[in-house]
């Protein structure tokens, strides 16, 4: 499978990799405790287009909904195709809402 042998991969510890870890964590940690607490959880699946299967950037983002990679830093701001996923999920989530709408 072209895994590389145990020695070549380096080990870090548990504070090393939230110093350096790069990109959201506990995503799914809080679509857990989302639907736990019956609270409406809307993922955008593939509902954006060509816009998810986009490889020439570097970009955040999933069926289950939009994201940014970032760094420690604060330094990396989310691109313009990262800034498309949130606000498509947002009307997304909105129009998936209003259908819950008594009359």
């Amino acid at each position: 499978m072209g895994v590389p042998p145990k020695s070549d991969v380096p080990l870090i510890n548990p504070k090393e990799l939230s110093e350096e870890n790069c990109g959201i964590n506990g995503r799914l940690t809080a679509i857990t405790q989302l639907v736990h607490y019956e609270m409406l959880f809307v993922p955008i699946e593939y509902t954006l287009g060509g816009g998810m299967f986009e490889m020439n950037e570097v970009k955040g983002g999933n069926p289950y909904g939009a994201e940014t990679y970032a760094c420690g830093d604060g330094l990396r701001q989310p691109t313009k195709l990262e800034l498309e996923q949130a606000f498509h999920q947002g009307k997304y989530i909105a129009t998936i809402t209003k259908k819950f709408k008594k009359d």
